[in-house]
């Protein structure tokens, strides 16, 4: 039995704390992943795992064994992605994490164009607003919609969008429309929980900056949610373009002081380092690059 094999079996129980997760991870059965663990103890004539109906744990052989295991496989990664990358070809999987909405209205017909360019690529993709930690997570690679990308990444922008003021015509017509952001404060607003400026919103005049504190009405961590709110006119939401472009086309929402516009934000691709890039990480980069040349949202 391929020793490595065992090893992946092991560490990806340990890392999924259940026998059928882990089966599931490696797209395998039950069965066969405790046949290796199985195999891996019998053959190291130590137990690695303490087993309990309710839930898995590491033994002291575990632990320091887990540590091994991991180093050699990291090792081995590394050393099959150096010579992918002299290969040229792009190969293997390819594990993305991008942004819920703006991955489900841009980038989930464009996943299928890029199976078909390069069949050898698999494709694992992850939505998700979390931020994620790039190399403890394990992906090569993630869309990020940001002021500026995170320092201790490598980053390709893609595109540029800004965050809109709006609501709709109903609520308008109801509430007045404010002249100023300082009279947010008397209206109903719908906040989006993770904006990176908060409930400081944040905006640039004729006169300068201007921040306002606004008291949500609403919250949600779903810009999707949010925009529907607005749609139905429950308050004013600031959204990005990219988001918000098809309401306002459409007349379902109305830009709100305009002459005051807020944060502008770029749509990145980022990847942990530019050392020894797998063709499949440059392949994605260059297929979003060219994707997005043209971007389906006004700014």
């Amino acid at each position: 039995m391929d020793k490595f094999q065992e090893m992946r079996a092991f560490v990806a129980v340990v890392d999924a704390r259940s026998f059928v997760r882990a089966a599931e991870l490696l797209d395998t059965s039950k069965s066969a992943v405790s046949r290796l663990v199985g195999d891996l103890e019998m053959r190291l004539g130590v137990r690695l795992l303490h087993r309990t109906t309710r839930k898995l744990s590491l033994t002291e052989e575990g632990e320091v064994f887990n540590d091994r295991c991991r180093e050699l496989l990291a090792s081995l990664e590394a050393a099959e992605l150096e010579i992918s990358a002299h290969s040229g070809e792009a190969t293997g999987l390819l594990r993305a994490n991008v942004p819920v909405s703006f991955g489900m209205a841009y980038l989930s017909a464009l996943w299928p164009a890029f199976l078909q360019l390069h069949p050898k690529v698999s494709l694992d993709v992850t939505l998700s607003d979390r931020v994620v930690d790039l190399v403890e997570d394990g992906y090569d690679l993630a869309v990020r919609i940001a002021q500026l990308p995170s320092s201790s990444l490598i980053s390709r922008k893609l595109a540029s969008t800004r965050l809109v003021l709006c609501a709709s015509p109903d609520y308008l017509a109801r509430r007045g429309v404010p002249q100023h952001p300082s009279e947010l404060v008397d209206h109903d607003v719908i906040t989006y929980t993770l904006l990176a400026m908060g409930e400081q919103w944040q905006f640039s005049g004729a006169k300068g900056p201007e921040t306002v504190k606004v008291s949500p009405r609403m919250k949600c961590n779903s810009g999707d949610t949010c925009c529907e709110a607005a749609r139905q006119g429950r308050g004013i939401v600031l959204q990005p373009t990219f988001l918000v472009g098809p309401d306002l086309l459409s007349g379902a929402l109305v830009e709100v002081l305009p002459e005051f516009r807020s944060v502008e934000l770029g749509v990145y691709a980022v990847y942990p380092t530019r050392k020894h890039v797998p063709p499949k990480v440059k392949a994605a980069i260059e297929f979003l690059v060219q994707a997005f040349r043209q971007p389906a949202w006004p700014n």
